[in-house]
């Protein structure tokens, strides 16, 4: 049974093709392993269109071969391809804030804080699967303050949760990850921008490093 978690805030067909994405590229489901439009319908609840949809994503990105009798072998991922994903994400995320920082206002840093105290208040309880929701719309909240729908709808499809490598727990990611959002909050506050880019930068590149570390072993 392949471990597929929801992602929400999406549309369907994203929800499902950032789920098989982030599997894939953490070596949930393997090179030349076959999955079909019924099997993942069901594992994470949704009809066969979202799902075919999601399967023509991937397959246009080059990790999945479309196959007939509503399958499709998973073609597997490239060191260069991982490194390719990221270095994108780090591209427009940092971009994203560059550009969110240009017309920062106490509305947007509100709304910056109230999402990262619920990532501290899912961290606190331990409760990993609320702190997956709250880094994810941490990062969302910092798209929708420039309210760049294209942009954004690109990044959901790049974006694919926390990503981690075997030594760490998701409850020892999630202090990591925190760590570093609240370091971006301060710098915000104290109108430090490049500082929250540049830690923006490296929150990513770490996620690259575990993603990384993940495929190696």
């Amino acid at each position: 049974m392949i471990n597929l978690k929801k992602v929400q805030m999406l549309p369907a067909r994203e929800q499902v093709a950032s789920i098989l994405r982030s599997s894939i590229l953490s070596g949930g489901i393997s090179k030349g392993q076959s999955i079909t439009l019924d099997s993942i319908g069901e594992q994470v609840g949704m009809s066969r269109t979202p799902v075919r949809e999601a399967f023509q994503i991937l397959a246009n990105e080059g990790l999945l071969e479309l196959r007939q009798n509503r399958c499709a072998i998973v073609k597997g991922i490239s060191i260069e391809a991982i490194k390719d994903h990221y270095e994108m994400r780090i591209l427009l995320e940092t971009e994203a804030l560059r550009r969110a920082c240009q017309h920062m206002n106490d509305e947007t840093l509100k709304a910056i804080q109230t999402v990262n105290k619920q990532g501290q208040r899912a961290k606190e309880a331990g409760d990993t699967e609320a702190y997956k929701l709250a880094n994810k719309a941490f990062h969302m909240t910092i798209l929708e303050s420039k309210k760049k729908k294209k942009l954004k709808s690109f990044l959901s499809l790049l974006w694919n949760g926390l990503s981690m490598n075997h030594l760490v727990t998701a409850q020892e990611y999630a202090g990591i990850s925190l760590a570093d959002h609240n370091k971006i909050v301060e710098q915000l506050e104290k109108k430090d921008y490049e500082g929250a880019c540049e830690t923006m930068r490296q929150h990513i590149i770490y996620s690259m490093n575990s993603t990384l570390a993940n495929y190696k072993n």
